[in-house]
């Protein structure tokens, strides 16, 4: 395969305050190339959450990403080449991935490597059956438990999580 040239968003500076372009700094680097057990991801589409900012000062549910480090997002990537069993070239995925145009993954983490099923609608995966819609799902129907007649209150309402909350709780 040609070399390919890859785009990045590094992070640059632990933000203070509101982020501003300064906390990133834009990298061109070549893909490198594949290990056995590793699969080479374009990348299609990111998911852009508030446990990002997080990420980006602290070690939180995950470590903190280090100075330096492509910013990671949640992702749905298609493979473009794969040395890992059980993946193929087409294959559309939905997993962590940097904010950059390819990403080499052994699918271990936080989120591993999910394969989207035939006919998923890869904006779904970022959203409604993704973290958004996870979260909202077990923290209604595992720790809220509504129960018929009861007022279900949830703070964060307005945001994406909290709007599939409320749908869910009704």
């Amino acid at each position: 395969m040609a070399e390919l040239k890859n785009r990045q968003w590094l992070l640059a500076a632990r933000p203070a305050g509101m982020i501003k372009e300064s906390d990133y700094r834009w990298n061109e680097t070549a893909v490198p190339p594949l290990k056995d057990g590793e699969v080479l991801l374009r990348n299609l589409a990111f998911s852009f959450d508030p446990t990002q900012r997080g990420w980006m000062s602290m070690d939180t549910y995950v470590p903190a990403i280090p100075l330096g480090a492509v910013m990671r997002a949640g992702a749905v990537s298609q493979v473009v080449e794969s040395k890992k069993s059980g993946f193929a070239p087409g294959d559309l995925i939905q997993g962590m991935a940097g904010w950059e145009d390819y990403t080499v993954t052994d699918g271990r983490g936080m989120l591993g490597l999910q394969k989207l099923p035939p006919g998923t609608d890869p904006l779904l995966a970022l959203s409604l059956l993704g973290i958004t819609g996870l979260t909202a799902y077990f923290g209604v129907l595992d720790i809220g438990l509504p129960a018929t007649g009861e007022t279900f209150v949830v703070s964060g309402a307005a945001g994406a999580t909290g709007s599939v909350a409320g749908m869910l709780a009704k």
